[in-house]
């Protein structure tokens, strides 16, 4: 991330928590992150904005009800903060995670030029994502580790995928190396 980061670059992180004990103990860690219950499909249509429930709404955390009857049929309950600064966040956030799925996702970062390589820097699509606890960004495959996401934007000239070298050559300026398969 540090490799890409300019000075409009920004953070945001999101977590899944499954169980009222790790909603309430991550409000504490986080007051100031934004939770949104789970929402029966078409449970709110034709329901006034202001009638719906708080917690499907989102609420922040040092506002959260302690009584867990307010969250039959709410979990999973989701964890956010948005459009951060970068550093503003992150320490705190990995710190709170605990066992629970979640994101860091670095954004607004610029790739450097790599004209010896035929590589012109980019910022579109130029992000780093740290998946905590799960394989994917979608935070439904659990998982024992943390991987991490360097994104690259995807172009494809007759059939070959031209960014893929790109990827490498990033990681490569990091002393790592690219193990997995592209994702979308």
């Amino acid at each position: 991330m540090e490799f890409g980061r300019c000075e409009y670059s920004a953070v945001s992180v999101c977590a899944e928590l499954r169980s009222v004990g790790e909603v309430l103990r991550v409000a504490k860690e986080l007051p100031e992150a934004r939770f949104t219950g789970h929402e029966e499909c078409g449970e709110l249509d034709g329901v006034p904005y202001e009638d719906q429930p708080a917690l499907v709404c989102g609420v922040q955390g040092s506002a959260l009800p302690v009584d867990p009857v307010a969250y039959e049929g709410r979990l999973p309950v989701e964890c956010e903060l948005r459009d951060l600064p970068v550093g503003s966040i992150e320490d705190a956030f990995t710190a709170a995670i605990g066992p629970n799925a979640g994101e860091v996702h670095w954004e607004d970062l610029c790739w450097p030029d790599a004209p010896e390589h035929g590589f012109h820097g980019e910022s579109k699509h130029a992000e780093v994502t740290l998946l905590l606890n799960t394989r994917t960004r979608d935070l439904d495959e659990p998982a024992a580790d943390h991987t991490v996401l360097v994104h690259v934007r995807r172009v494809t000239i007759d059939g070959r995928q031209m960014r893929e070298p790109y990827a490498h050559w990033l990681a490569e300026q990091v002393g790592l190396t690219v193990i997995g398969p592209e994702q979308w």
